[in-house]
């Protein structure tokens, strides 16, 4: 992607290297500081020569500068940082939402690719890859020794190009041989179901794709419900870690007619950028319950955040993470790209929830399994070391567990949305009073 991204995205483009000149009388003590900076950085080459002439075996210099670069940017806080060349094209494929592939959810277990899925209709499943089986070699090179992101990137590749995989599957006498040829694969980024008369939307990421698998979402949904039968939709933004700011600004619209859906702030005071929605709810005005956990950052946030505020939906779960920054990704030409935080974001009420999260009107937990208590499943930006300090973070913080059981019938979170949706459960806040609403309350 050539132009900017933010991860919420925002602020000017810059070229790969600029220099500011100050014309006028600079004061003594601009002078001083910038003195002292040139000192630094002085300093700064002349460490990097001795270890480069001097270290007990030659470094890796490219390694060294990045390391010194990445130093510098995470000193500012947990999300700026230098993405080489090649993380910079993995982030690129990452919110484009789709890649050159085959088509499988993989993790890794015993030193080998283990299959969580292949996704239907990709040259995987149509290759006959099963759940569970182990992938050993690829093309003729052992598993074994590498890495996850090792064996994806080699799986990864350009469309209609073989590839052959040998895979350990249980009950088979052998390892099996596949040779499968590359194709587009399309990550669906919403995941959704009806739940007879609930519409159950999933939402796992914020990518390019996002808006448009909601939109289809709905219309499916409402294609297989009547109207009258439709009690409403179970949005769940739970174990999702944000992505692209426009992205959640169109799913926050998709529930809207009015109001302001979130703004940014810069560093000068006079940088504040409005999002607001537009007319037309794609859902015709029917309850929306929110779901949200620990795991839900950024962009999720946001979505919860402007929905909360208008008095669209109603928040179920726990503590949400509190990730209240915005990220402006910075093109370096080949060199890669500068993850630089550029701005805070603030919901409609005009509240920052960095360090902080989004509270749910409604707090549900979900009870852990045994094999996860004890252990520390909660997660927060406040809990992060050098984070940036939230007006709104306080002696609580931000976070919450976040778990999401893999049977829905053991979401106890899912399953209290559902029993608001069709009234065998009540509550004071669902539905909320719309006239509650805060519109455009910032300063």
């Amino acid at each position: 992607m050539v132009r900017k991204l933010s991860l919420l995205f925002a602020g000017a483009l810059m070229g790969a290297s600029a220099m500011s000149l100050v014309y006028g009388a600079p004061s003594s003590s601009a002078n001083a500081a910038g003195s002292e900076t040139y000192r630094q950085l002085a300093i700064f080459g002349d460490i990097f020569e001795r270890v480069r002439g001097q270290y007990v075996t030659p470094p890796d210099e490219k390694a060294l500068v990045e390391s010194a670069i990445n130093g510098m940017l995470t000193s500012l806080d947990p999300h700026s940082s230098y993405l080489n060349a090649e993380a910079a094209k993995d982030m690129r494929v990452q919110t484009k939402g789709e890649f050159g592939g085959l088509g499988i959810e993989v993790t890794m277990e015993n030193e080998l690719v283990k299959v969580i899925t292949p996704i239907d209709d990709t040259p995987a499943a149509r290759a006959g890859v099963r759940a569970g089986d182990f992938i050993a070699e690829i093309d003729g090179e052992e598993v074994r020794g590498l890495t996850l992101n090792d064996a994806v990137e080699k799986m990864r590749g350009l469309v209609n190009t073989p590839i052959e995989l040998t895979i350990v599957r249980e009950g088979a006498d052998k390892p099996i041989k596949l040779t499968i040829v590359r194709d587009i694969i399309k990550v669906k980024a919403v995941k959704y179901r009806v739940e007879n008369d609930v519409g159950y939307m999933k939402i796992t990421s914020f990518t390019e794709k996002t808006f448009d698998d909601l939109q289809a979402a709905i219309e499916d949904i409402q294609s297989k419900i009547p109207a009258d039968k439709l009690k409403g939709y179970v949005l769940d933004l739970r174990l999702n870690p944000g992505g692209l700011l426009d992205q959640a600004v169109s799913v926050s619209d998709t529930f809207l007619d009015r109001g302001e859906i979130v703004s940014t702030r810069g560093r000068d005071p006079k940088d504040i950028t409005r999002f607001d929605s537009r007319p037309g709810d794609l859902t015709d005005g029917k309850p929306v319950i929110v779901l949200i956990n620990g795991g839900s950052a950024s962009a999720s946030e946001i979505v919860a955040g402007a929905l909360q505020d208008l008095r669209r939906a109603t928040v179920l779960g726990t503590q949400s993470f509190g990730k209240g920054s915005v990220q402006t990704i910075i093109p370096l030409a080949e060199n890669g790209a500068l993850r630089l935080t550029t701005a805070l974001y603030y919901t409609p009420s005009g509240k920052s929830i960095q360090g902080k999260g989004i509270t749910p009107d409604i707090k549900v937990d979900q009870p852990l399994p045994e094999d996860l208590k004890g252990r520390d499943v909660t997660r927060g930006e406040s809990d992060l070391k050098g984070h940036i300090k939230g007006a709104e973070e306080g002696d609580q913080g931000s976070g919450s567990a976040a778990y999401v059981p893999p049977e829905p019938k053991d979401d106890i979170q899912l399953n209290y949305a559902l029993d608001l949706l069709r009234g065998t459960k009540t509550d004071p806040a669902f539905p909320p009073n719309p006239q509650k609403a805060v519109l455009n309350q910032q300063q």
